[in-house]
């Protein structure tokens, strides 16, 4: 196990789900219940994650969990990155928000809702940031039809 499995552990017993390293990256996956906390524990903790780069999701729908979301963290006292990722169901996918963790959190999570639909419960103002706000479904997701939108161009040259 590694030292930041060990301090998500420390703080909130049961979260770590497993971890992985691939190309000298280290991925810890967490129980989606559990994500504000570990997020808070790496923030807090000996390594100061401090910098929340990005809030990813990829959507798998032949995994019984469908969307995974990945929060990409920096540690400015040591240079340290760690990935954290958390599925976030497959009906009706939602997670808690980390803006109270990372204020910079907001836009990120209102471009996963707009994109892929993902609910972030306990967000300031979850709302579409991408695209127009009548626009229906969320485009990124894998059953999201492809093609005969019609195109809307301005009359601004």
């Amino acid at each position: 196990m590694s030292d930041v499995s060990a301090q998500i552990e420390l703080a909130s017993p049961g979260a770590v789900v497993g971890e992985f390293e691939h190309v000298g990256e280290l991925t810890v996956e967490v129980q989606k219940e559990r994500i504000v906390e570990a997020c808070r524990a790496l923030r807090d903790g000996p390594s100061q994650y401090v910098l929340l780069s990005d809030v990813t999701c990829a959507d798998f729908p032949d995994e019984p969990g469908r969307f995974r979301l990945a929060y990409q963290l920096t540690s400015l006292a040591t240079g340290a990155r760690v990935r954290l990722r958390a599925w976030a169901g497959a009906l009706d996918p939602e997670i808690e928000s980390v803006t109270s963790v990372w204020p910079g959190a907001n836009w990120m999570e209102r471009e996963v809702y707009d994109q892929f639909g993902v609910r972030f419960n306990g967000h300031p103002d979850l709302c579409r940031i991408l695209n127009p706000l009548d626009w229906e479904g969320h485009p990124l997701r894998r059953d999201y039809p492809i093609g005969g939108e019609e195109v809307q161009f301005s009359d601004a040259v």
